[in-house]
């Protein structure tokens, strides 16, 4: 497969979408509900020093042939190649991860999300941001407050630079600042040769996984599972071994982990777990 193809019916199966293919706003909230259901968020090789490929061919190799999850440029490129494939005018921007920061800190251009022009309105999508993916794409109205199949967003700013938010039990927190700048591949790349390699990336230091169904979340750091039910009941708990993370992650978030026993020794040996 050339590195300029894209197997858009691969995507599909992927996802298990079955639906309409046109460049309409049902197919783009329909694939946007699907993707985080079946793809799982996830940072697995760049926890195991496992180079993380962002060209076409790599990423339709570990989504689409090993049934893979990965990290918010491998989601939201996969999800830009498919959405490109079906006629839509989608490009890439780049966003300041503000989420359990102060609003006013400066933090790296670290996250991706795409931008949509359709039907001369312009949409926000993003379906890798963890254990707060959106499920919907919003429209770039400020201060709309926009219901999704999980949780109600806003984007609230100014034309030089908004805010993602999430009403998360009655109180908005922000998720990220991004602006209308035009990101590219190779701008992702930097970003993630980063967050793949550099010893400060909690990438290298920490598990992270995210799954949204239809009627919950599954949030996973280290070895802390957190499960949130539409509807706002959470449940927690800890996980104590090596051997029943990976199950976790197998069974409950579709994870597909490549060396089972060589993770399960990472996960020691970075004390995620006590067995």
């Amino acid at each position: 497969m050339s590195d300029a193809s894209f197997d858009i019916d691969a995507y599909f199966d992927r996802i298990g979408y079955r639906g309409p293919t046109d460049a309409s706003l049902a197919t783009l909230n329909a694939l946007h509900r699907q993707h985080p259901q079946a793809i799982p968020f996830e940072n697995i090789d760049a926890l195991m020093g496992v180079s993380v490929g962002l060209d076409r061919a790599s990423l339709q190799d570990k989504i689409f042939s090993q049934g893979r999850g990965g990290y918010c440029f491998e989601h939201n490129l996969i999800f830009m190649h498919a959405l490109e494939a079906m006629g839509f005018n989608v490009s890439g921007l780049a966003a300041r991860v503000l989420w359990g920061q102060p609003e006013d800190a400066v933090t790296a251009r670290s996250h991706m999300l795409l931008r949509i022009e359709l039907d001369g309105r312009t949409y926000i999508a993003d379906v890798g941001f963890g254990g707060l993916t959106l499920t919907a794409p919003l429209l770039l109205e400020p201060d709309l407050e926009q219901q999704t199949p999980h949780e109600t967003f806003r984007i609230v700013g100014a034309s030089d630079h908004f805010h993602l938010q999430a009403d998360i039990g009655g109180d908005w927190r922000t998720l990220y600042r991004f602006d209308m700048q035009r990101a590219y591949e190779v701008d992702y790349q930097v970003s993630s040769h980063f967050l793949s390699t550099h010893p400060s990336s909690h990438f290298l230091s920490s598990l992270v996984a995210a799954r949204a169904l239809p009627d919950r979340r599954y949030a996973l750091r280290n070895n802390r599972l957190s499960i949130h039910h539409l509807g706002g009941r959470s449940e927690q708990r800890e996980i104590a071994s090596a051997t029943e993370l990976a199950d976790v992650l197998a069974n409950e978030l579709a994870i597909v982990i490549p060396d089972r026993a060589a993770f399960e020794s990472r996960l020691r040996q970075k004390q995620m777990v006590e067995t």
